[in-house]
C-alpha cells in the first residue's frame, strides 16, 4: 500500500499549478501544508511550495520505513477528533502518518495512538478517548494549575497533552519559552475549549438561548458530513476537507496571536512595570503608540504581577499626534469605570475645558465620562492626575 501510496503523490504532485497555492502567515510553519499522507486508498495533498514542485517523480527511500497509525472512528466526523488529527499531523513522529478510520478493536489495537474511538484512556498507550462513563477529566483535574473545568473531548486531551509541542514546531518558539505557555493558555481558552463543550454537549450559559449561532467551527465540521439523504453517505473525502479546514482556522488563530496579540501584551506588560516613572501613583500607564488593544493584558497582567493598586487610566496619541486619556473599566464586559473623570468635565469641550479644569491644551471629556482629550502628553497625565486627586478628596466620584 505504502508504495501505491509513493506513486499516486508523484503523479499528483506533478498536476499541481500555482494556482493551487495559497500563502499562510510568514510567522507560523507550513509543515501541514507540504506534504502528502495517505488516507486509506487516496493521498491528501493540500498544498505545495513552489520551488519544490518538479515534473520528475522524486525517489522515497521506503526501505526499514514503517508508516505510523492515527486511529480515529468512522463514519460522522466531529470537529473534536479532526482537530486531534491535526495537532498530531503537526508533530514529527506523526507527520506523515495514515489516518486509520475504523471502529474494529483489531485494527485500532494496531494503531500508534487513538482518539476519539475505544473507549479508553491512558496515556502512557497513546489513548484518547473520552466517551467512557467514567471520564470526567478537565484541564484543571489533569493540571491543576490550570483553571478550565470544561469537560475534555478527545481535541482537550491531545492538545493538552501534546500541545506545547506542537506550538513549538508551528510557531518556532522553544517549549520553555515563557511566551510558548502563554500562547498555550491562550489557544485553549479561545479555540480549544470551544470544541471540548460543543462535543460533550455543555451550554455556555443557563437557560434558553436568545437566538442560535451555526457557524462556529464544530457547526461548520458538522455541515462536511453527507447529508442524510445523500445517494452517497461516504465521509472520507469530508473528513478530508474538514482536516484542511479546521488546520486552517487554527494556524491562523495562532499567527494572530503570536504576531498581534503576544506583542500588544509586551506593550502593556513594560507600560506596568514602567507606571511610577509616569506618576508616582502607579495609577497610570503610557503608551507610546495608539491602537495596541490593552484591556485584556491589563486585567491578566495585574494577576500575575501582583498590582497591589487597581490601575485607573492609560494615556496614549491618536492618529493626530494628539493624546487621550482614557479610564480603565471595572471589567472587561462592563462600561463601569474603576474611576471616572469628573462628572463637571464631562461634555465639555476646548478652551471652555481648560478654563474650567485649569489644565492647558483641554480638546474634550466625553460625555461618559470615560476618555478625553488632549493637544499634549502632559496635558492628558494632568488630566489623569486631577481625577486621582478629586477622587481622593471626594470618594464619592468613584468609580461611573
Amino acid at each position: 500500500m505504502w508504495v501505491a501510496c509513493v506513486s499516486l503523490f508523484a503523479l499528483k504532485l506533478t498536476k499541481f499549478t500555482s494556482s493551487s497555492i495559497t500563502s499562510r502567515p510568514a510567522s507560523v510553519s507550513r509543515r501541514l501544508f507540504s506534504r502528502g499522507s495517505c488516507f486509506n486508498s487516496f493521498v491528501y495533498v493540500t498544498r505545495a511550495e513552489p520551488h519544490y514542485m518538479s515534473s520528475q517523480p522524486k525517489r522515497v527511500c521506503t526501505e526499514n520505513m514503517t508508516v505510523k497509525k492515527i486511529g480515529t472512528h468512522n463514519g460522522t466526523f466531529h470537529c473534536d477528533e479532526v482537530l486531534a488529527c491535526f495537532f498530531l499531523r503537526q508533530l514529527p513522529e506523526y507527520s506523515s502518518a495514515e489516518i486509520i478510520r475504523t471502529r474494529d478493536p483489531a485494527q485500532l489495537a494496531k494503531c500508534d495512538i487513538v482518539v476519539d474511538v475505544g473507549g479508553e484512556f491512558d496515556p502512557k498507550k497513546h489513548r484518547y478517548d473520552h466517551h467512557q462513563r467514567t471520564f470526567a477529566e478537565t484541564f484543571n483535574s489533569l493540571c491543576p494549575e490550570k483553571p478550565w473545568v470544561t469537560k475534555l473531548s478527545s481535541a482537550g486531551l491531545v492538545y493538552l497533552h501534546f500541545g506545547r509541542r506542537v506550538l513549538a514546531q508551528l510557531s518556532q518558539l522553544k517549549e520553555d519559552d515563557r511566551q510558548l505557555e502563554v500562547l498555550y493558555d491562550k489557544l485553549y481558552e479561545n479555540f480549544v475549549e470551544e470544541v471540548d463543550a460543543v462535543d460533550n454537549g455543555i451550554s455556555q450559559y443557563d437557560g434558553e438561548a436568545r437566538y442560535s449561532i451555526s457557524t462556529t467551527l464544530s457547526a461548520r465540521v458538522s455541515h462536511l458530513n453527507p447529508r442524510w439523504n445523500s445517494t452517497s453517505q461516504d465521509t472520507e473525502e469530508g473528513f478530508k476537507n474538514a482536516l484542511k479546514m479546521v488546520g486552517d482556522e487554527f494556524l491562523d488563530r495562532l499567527d494572530f496571536y503570536k504576531s498581534s496579540w503576544l506583542p500588544a501584551r509586551e506593550v502593556v506588560e513594560e507600560a506596568v512595570k514602567k507606571r511610577h516613572q509616569i506618576d508616582p501613583s502607579g495609577e497610570v500607564l503610557l503608551f507610546p503608540e495608539g491602537g495596541c488593544p490593552w484591556k485584556e493584558h491589563l486585567f491578566a497582567l495585574e494577576k500575575e504581577l501582583q498590582v497591589e493598586t487597581p490601575i485607573k487610566f492609560v494615556l496614549y496619541p491618536d492618529q493626530n499626534g494628539q493624546w487621550r486619556v482614557q479610564c480603565v473599566p471595572a471589567g472587561l464586559n462592563t462600561f463601569q469605570n474603576r474611576l471616572s473623570l469628573p462628572e463637571e468635565w464631562r461634555g465639555v469641550r476646548d478652551e471652555a475645558l481648560s478654563e474650567l479644569s485649569g489644565i492647558k491644551g483641554c480638546i474634550f471629556v466625553h460625555a461618559g465620562g470615560f476618555i478625553g482629550g488632549n493637544k499634549t502628553q502632559e496635558g492628558a497625565l494632568e488630566m489623569a492626575r486631577r481625577t486621582l486627586q478629586v477622587a481622593a478628596q471626594y470618594p464619592a466620584n468613584g468609580s461611573s
